[in-house]
């Protein structure tokens, strides 16, 4: 008798075809292997693994207590504006690739639709050159200290993804220092007044 091929594990239609799993199933697989690789990797408990910041470095500094709440959405909407800068402007992005899924969604990318605007494109501009006014400022308030400047750390740990657990005091410091003219730019400093973005 001839060897087949091993027959699949499963469920099977009265015809013999393999129920495939719906899309809610699929999701909560997904949503399973994340949550377990966030506990073992970052040592959390099933409750803490669910928490969205454990997603990114930013979020990280932020879930561990290194960065305040205002820094961190001050980090979020840097993200969002260099990603959709460089989207715009059609220039190459940086891991991590799921923010560019993001945008994607929100119809900046993708192969749908005539190019992006000169309102938007001037838009876009605009507001990415408050960002690095702000971190130009930064850097040059920090040019004698000890560290990196504050923009390259800021680049880092959004942009790149990389962890800043194991950074310096002094990177901390330097990259806190810019989070919290960010924070100022986009209004989301406790004392702040004004707010430059939208």
């Amino acid at each position: 008798m001839a060897k087949g091929r091993k027959r699949k594990a499963g469920k099977r239609h009265p015809c013999g075809k393999l129920v495939q799993p719906s899309a809610a199933e699929t999701q909560r697989e997904v949503m399973s292997t994340v949550l377990e690789a966030r506990q073992r990797h970052y040592g959390v408990t099933a409750k803490q693994a669910r928490d969205e910041r454990l997603g990114t470095a930013l979020g990280r500094l932020a879930f561990a207590g290194g960065i305040t709440a205002e820094q961190y959405a001050a980090g979020q909407k840097y993200a969002e504006i260099y990603h959709r800068h460089h989207a715009v402007m059609g220039l190459p992005r940086p891991f991590p690739a799921s923010v560019t899924g993001i945008l994607a969604s929100d119809g900046v990318l993708g192969g749908v639709g005539a190019p992006p605007s000169c309102e938007l494109i001037e838009k876009v501009r605009r507001h990415y050159g408050a960002v690095l006014d702000v971190l130009d400022q930064c850097d040059r308030d920090f040019h004698a200290s000890a560290g990196q400047a504050p923009s390259v750390l800021v680049y880092r740990l959004i942009c790149i993804d990389e962890d800043a657990g194991s950074w310096p005091q002094a990177g901390r410091r330097n990259l806190s220092f810019a989070l919290d003219a960010l924070a100022e730019l986009f209004g989301m400093a406790r004392d702040s007044h004004r707010k430059v973005l939208i």
